[in-house]
């Protein structure tokens, strides 16, 4: 029997998962953290991921230790600590920020269809990683990235594209990633076998 459903993720032990939903067929690694999110059709993390205000679409391919929409702290006041709007964790009398959780949470991520975040790389608030982008291990992503672009470094830079442009656009056309579960499974060896053009030109991208 497959593994993953429908109707259900599959949160291995160890996760905290606050004001989440969930498309079908996901799955979250181990102590990974997701908060005011949501994760498309068939994404996935492996082992700690820390997720917060991101919208991430579908087939992503997160891996162990990424950080996605990494919360800031407070750069024009006194302080940057979180006693200043974590305030009720310090002082009974004290009520929390909820105008700076509220701005915080505004700041949203957004993830692209069939990207791969690399180990340990970390997206900040308010980019917008396109389709089919790649995250190099390690990279910190501080601007948007152009679909189908391969981006490295720290801050990270464009290394290379995934797919031509011409190529890209066929396929984001396409848009294999809304088609139904059984013909995902129909076409499981044309997605193995096929080279990219020749996959196209047989589904008419």
């Amino acid at each position: 029997m497959a593994r993953l459903t429908a109707e259900t993720p599959f949160i291995h032990p160890g996760c905290s998962v606050t004001d989440t939903t969930f498309g079908r067929y996901c799955e979250l690694g181990a102590g990974t953290r997701i908060a005011h999110s949501h994760l498309g059709d068939y994404s996935y993390t492996d082992r700690y991921a820390d997720i917060a205000n991101t919208e991430v679409g579908k087939f992503a391919n997160i891996a162990a230790f990424v950080r996605i929409g990494a919360t800031d702290h407070p750069l024009h006041t006194a302080s940057c600590h979180h006693f200043l709007y974590r305030s009720a964790d310090y002082w009974d009398d004290a009520d929390n920020d909820t105008a700076f959780f509220d701005h915080r949470r505004s700041r949203r991520s957004v993830i692209g269809h069939d990207t791969w975040i690399g180990h340990a790389a970390m997206i900040k608030p308010e980019v917008t990683v396109g389709h089919g982008a790649v995250i190099a291990s390690g990279a910190v992503v501080t601007k948007d990235v152009a679909p189908y672009t391969i981006v490295a470094g720290t801050p990270a830079r464009v290394l290379r594209l995934r797919q031509p442009a011409a190529i890209a656009e066929r396929i984001i056309a396409l848009a294999w990633w809304d088609w139904a579960h059984d013909r995902l499974r129909d076409t499981l060896l044309d997605f193995r076998a096929l080279p990219v053009e020749e996959f196209l030109e047989k589904y008419g991208g």
